[in-house]
């Protein structure tokens, strides 16, 4: 005999139960920041880093954000993604180099109209790149992950040749402009204004993407893409249209990265791209495939940790990531907040 008895519904105005909000990860930044501070042992030493760590950290977001949505949403391993931090760079110099003028002057709104253009000019060259890129690298090899990794590193080498062809082999020296140079005491620490910026500019973009992806129709199709892309196309949707949208988006915002991390480090080279790669992937890894949010959190463990090591126990600094992201992968095996199903 069979139960026929049905659940009665929700009383009106009683919330259906919905999915427990994971919270855990997002308590790690706060707990190692502040797990530190006794470790350091000063308080305006550990301001210093802490706020060094986090300008690090959303440097690295910028550049990671779009490539873990590109792993997420395409199923693409794009190794030649640090050839568009390189260009970016690189491109924000045509216009950085001859306005020394208004970066050297003594005005917050000249030296930021020269950094506005700059920024502008990069991500319109990197986002070009991307499409490019896109189309004539990455396109014919979707589906096949070893290809992919050759070609694309391929690209990047190639990348890297064309860069020495148009600037030349040397380093290129890229000032800060005038008004981001110098400290701010914050009682007795000594913190960088570039840095506060630094801070400041990966907040925005991350606030964008937030509510690019959660508030809008083709926010809300990226996410779907990443987790059921076939879903995304049954419905009648043109992915297709959704990757190269990914791509390029994601490749102006290796450019941002790159232009600000050539600034942070006051010195370009053909290979500061490929360099950085190495965190961008940990990053990715760390934060789970696909994840924005996981992303963010990452970079800024990533950084924070790189910090910390540095000062207390500079020998094992160099590894200090890779044991970082070990740690995390025996917690989560999928990362912290794992979106796309690989």
């Amino acid at each position: 005999m069979t139960d026929d008895t049905v659940a009665a519904p929700a009383p009106p105005g009683e919330a259906l139960p919905g999915e427990a909000r994971d919270l855990a990860p997002l308590l790690l930044v706060p707990v190692v920041a502040i797990a530190m501070l006794p470790l350091v042992g000063s308080f305006p030493a550990w301001v210093t880093l802490t706020v060094a760590g986090l300008a690090m950290g959303m440097m690295i977001f910028i550049m990671a954000s779009g490539l873990t949505l590109v792993f997420g949403l395409m199923d693409v391993l794009n190794f030649g993604h640090g050839a568009f931090v390189s260009v970016g760079a690189f491109t924000a110099t045509l216009v950085l180099l001859p306005m020394q003028g208004w970066m050297q002057a003594d005005s917050v709104l000249l030296n930021l109209s020269a950094l506005g253009l700059a920024i502008a000019l990069a991500m319109l060259v990197t986002g070009a790149l991307g499409w490019a890129f896109e189309r004539i690298i990455v396109m014919p090899v979707y589906g096949q992950h070893l290809k992919q990794i050759l070609i694309t590193m391929g690209g990047m080498i190639v990348a890297e040749q064309m860069i020495h062809v148009v600037w030349g082999p040397d380093q290129i020296p890229l000032p800060l402009p005038t008004s981001f140079r110098g400290v701010i005491l914050v009682g007795d620490a000594a913190v960088e204004k570039y840095r506060l910026i630094a801070v400041a500019v990966g907040l925005v973009v991350f606030a964008a993407m937030f509510l690019v992806l959660n508030r809008t129709k083709v926010g809300l199709l990226i996410r779907a893409g990443v987790e059921n892309g076939e879903m995304v196309e049954a419905l009648g949707y043109r992915i297709r249209r959704l990757f190269v949208g990914v791509f390029v988006a994601g490749s102006a915002l290796a450019g941002l990265g790159g232009v600000l991390w050539g600034l942070y480090k006051e010195m370009l080279t053909a290979a500061m791209g490929s360099d950085i790669m190495v965190l961008v992937f940990i990053v990715i890894i760390i934060g789970g495939l696909g994840s924005v949010g996981g992303c963010f959190i990452g970079a800024l463990l990533v950084a924070l940790v790189a910090n910390y090591t540095g000062f207390l126990a500079p020998k094992i600094a160099l590894v200090s990531n890779i044991l970082l992201m070990v740690a995390i992968l025996l917690w989560r095996p999928q990362g912290l907040y794992p979106v796309a199903k690989r």
